[in-house]
């Protein structure tokens, strides 16, 4: 039996979204005997690093990546009525540079598309994809919207574009199931067939937002304070109860039976996304000293050339000050640090 790995999850990083702390979902793998699990919080990677150690020190497979919002057109494209309307895209990184680009991306989404919320788009998609593992989700995604409007055209030439985008390997169609959806198993059942006539992978998932099912009334708490409604209106998709909880290996191997494939490529991905991230070291920029001293004895030069500049007596007290921090800078290895802010300071 192929193990089964949640690979869109979201925490209390996805702001006014999803309740779960990273501790709480990495908790909640343990107690199920996961080996792996992904972080997709919804545009952003506030917790990437936390959950990158936290995993690590349960002993349990780190997959770092973003639910990303997809523009409708361009992510500079900000027109009321138009432009608010978005799409969702899940990437995985595979490996360091995956894991860089992911930064780009959601960087460039927080700079030059935050249109309500921060938006990437098809130019950032081919401009930052190596490295990525990339998942077209079941509600949101584009190709799902697709099939939901009945065009399914339009789904296939989407299909073709992430395939030349990421590499076949690389690119995954999301079916959940949630029942309790009204059309929400029709839906699947196209995209699933879709997949097959495309010869595209589909990928089991769950889209975690809570960790049980009964904080679905408390997450719908979180979503009325989002858009200002009240709790008494409808804010769940498609108008039903629906169940976004931590499900299972169990639940998931029942809820896909008949899509075995579903299940194994969860795992597929797992044995894809390597990440390995360097951390707890100064990292200091490659800093070119036009005079050719080193990096200490070129700090010690603007040391005592500000001496002079400031107009600041060379007293025995401010010289001892000075040689004793230059001593400290130079045990450290902070000279590089230091001479890019003075060059900033300049």
């Amino acid at each position: 039996m192929s193990k089964f790995t949640h690979l869109h999850v979201h925490s209390h990083y996805s702001l006014l979204d999803a309740l779960p702390k990273i501790s709480e979902l990495i908790e909640s793998a343990k107690k199920d005997e996961m080996t792996a699990l992904a972080l997709t919080d919804n545009g952003n990677m506030y917790g990437a690093i936390e959950f990158y150690k936290k995993c690590k020190k349960a002993g349990i497979k780190p997959i770092i990546g973003i639910d990303a919002y997809l523009a409708v057109r361009s992510r500079t494209d900000k027109q009321s009525g138009i432009d608010s309307s978005r799409f969702r895209l899940v990437l995985l990184a595979k490996d360091i540079n995956g894991y860089k680009n992911l930064i780009k991306l959601v960087t460039s989404a927080f700079i030059d598309g935050f249109y309500y919320k921060p938006r990437v788009d098809k130019e950032l998609i081919e401009k930052y994809k190596d490295g990525l593992v990339c998942i077209s989700p079941s509600f949101s995604g584009d190709i799902a919207s697709a099939v939901k409007n009945q065009n399914l055209n339009q789904a296939r030439e989407l299909i073709t574009w992430y395939k030349k985008i990421y590499g076949a390997e690389n690119f995954f169609i999301e079916i959940t199931y949630h029942p309790e959806i009204p059309s929400h198993e029709d839906k699947m059942k196209s995209l699933v067939a879709l997949a097959k006539e495309t010869d595209t992978q589909i990928v089991a998932a769950h889209d975690v937002y809570y960790i049980n099912p009964t904080d679905r009334l408390a997450r719908e708490t979180l979503i009325s304070i989002q858009t200002g409604s009240n709790r008494s209106e409808k804010n769940s998709l498609d108008g039903a109860e629906e169940d976004f909880s931590f499900i299972t290996q169990k639940q998931a191997q029942k809820y896909f039976k008949n899509l075995p494939e579903a299940i194994e490529n969860t795992q597929r991905i797992v044995d894809m996304c390597n990440l390995e991230l360097d951390l707890g070291k100064w990292v200091f920029p490659n800093y070119i000293v036009e005079s050719g001293l080193s990096y200490d004895d070129e700090f010690r030069r603007i040391v005592f050339e500000g001496f002079e500049i400031r107009g600041i007596e060379k007293t025995k007290e401010a010289l001892e000050r000075a040689e004793y921090e230059l001593k400290v800078i130079k045990d450290k290895g902070y000279a590089p640090y230091f001479l890019v802010v003075a060059d900033l300071l300049r």
